[in-house]
């Protein structure tokens, strides 16, 4: 079952939307797979394994474009999202070739920024509770006892709307201890709202018993266009952002694709490789308007294992290198009506951290 050491099936507890490193990307757990996969490969026939994740950043560098907004931070005008999320996989093996798992996280979020209360001072805003669990049934397209060199994996799942995608909190105005309660912005929300259906292929190239190259693609088609969440954080909408359809809150696709290398030395692994990261600015099925802050981030993906008989334990720190928000369908549609390019921005974590394991039994 060698074959299988060297899956890393992209973001294993990819369960949620819309936010790993900052306002844009997807949530979930950097290259936890990793670990997971390894176990799957001492997997003979039936089995079940059982996973935890957690994963940190903070957000705050902003981005228009591919360019940073560097007087932002300048001038402490800022919006700095922290960002924690505990992650756990459920997984059943049945046989060889076919395997389902459940997916469940729980997040908890802070934001602070001025604009959001009033612009004289600046406070913060939390989110806590469950997010949006997903199921997917995987298969291996080749037989495992017939092809240990190279093998895909086909996934196909669906995610809930469990994740409360109302949740509230209260902001200052800009009358001095005045606040109102409204939906926090849609970067700390606990879901989006839509039930989406999730498409997965997970390969391996085996170059030698230490050597292996891996890549993943994962895309979450989400069908509901928008989920009537406002975004005016209590208030009311303009004239203006309701005819932009930015007053309410999208529910955007997503995509991943990672590629890279593991390298065995006893019971440690040592893994590289790119992650690229994507909100889209169009789904593909159903309309794309709302708010939403599509973008695209590219990062370097650093990753150890250690493996003890049943248990594994590893660590990865994406490293963001391109980092770009790119224009929603919002902003051209105030484009269009004011005759003025409208491009919002979004913040950017520089790094994630992501800890956990995983054990079989």
């Amino acid at each position: 079952m060698k074959k299988f050491f060297s899956i890393l099936i992209l973001c294993l507890l990819l369960n949620q939307v819309a936010h790993s490193q900052g306002c844009v990307a997807i949530r979930g757990a950097g290259g936890a797979a990793c670990s997971i996969m390894d176990h799957m490969k001492n997997l003979d026939s039936a089995g079940w394994m059982f996973s935890s994740n957690t994963r940190y950043f903070r957000s705050y560098k902003h981005f228009v474009g591919t360019e940073e907004q560097k007087q932002r931070v300048a001038n402490g005008t800022e919006v700095i999202n922290h960002a924690y999320s505990l992650d756990f996989g459920l997984t059943r093996v049945f046989n060889k070739r076919w395997s389902m798992s459940l997916y469940v996280p729980i997040i908890a979020n802070t934001r602070s920024s001025l604009y959001e209360h009033g612009g004289k001072e600046r406070h913060s805003t939390e989110s806590f509770g469950l997010g949006d669990l997903r199921v997917a049934g995987y298969a291996w397209l080749i037989d495992p006892a017939k092809q240990g060199k190279f093998n895909i994996q086909a996934g196909l799942g669906i995610k809930l709307p469990t994740g409360d995608y109302r949740y509230t909190d209260r902001f200052h105005t800009a009358t001095t201890g005045v606040t109102i309660i409204g939906p926090v912005d849609q970067s700390i929300q606990l879901g989006d709202g839509g039930t989406g259906f999730t498409t997965e292929l997970n390969m391996y190239y085996n170059l030698s018993h230490k050597l292996s190259l891996y890549s993943n693609l994962y895309y979450l088609l989400n069908p509901r266009e928008q989920n009537g969440v406002s975004t005016q954080r209590g208030g009311v909408p303009s004239a203006a952002t309701v005819s932009y359809t930015s007053d309410v809150m999208s529910v955007p696709d997503q995509y991943l694709a990672r590629v890279g290398a593991n390298y065995y030395t006893g019971k440690f692994t040592v893994s590289g490789g790119l992650r690229y990261e994507c909100i889209p600015v169009n789904d593909l099925i159903g309309g794309s308007e709302g708010f939403r802050r599509p973008g695209r981030i590219l990062t370097a993906e650093p990753g150890v294992t250690y493996s003890v008989k049943n248990l594994n334990f590893y660590a990865y720190v994406p490293v963001a290198l391109v980092r770009n928000r790119t224009q929603s369908v919002p902003d051209q549609i105030r484009t269009n009506i004011t005759g003025v390019y409208a491009q919002g921005d979004a913040a950017f974590a520089d790094y994630s951290i992501n800890l956990g394991f995983s054990v079989r039994f």
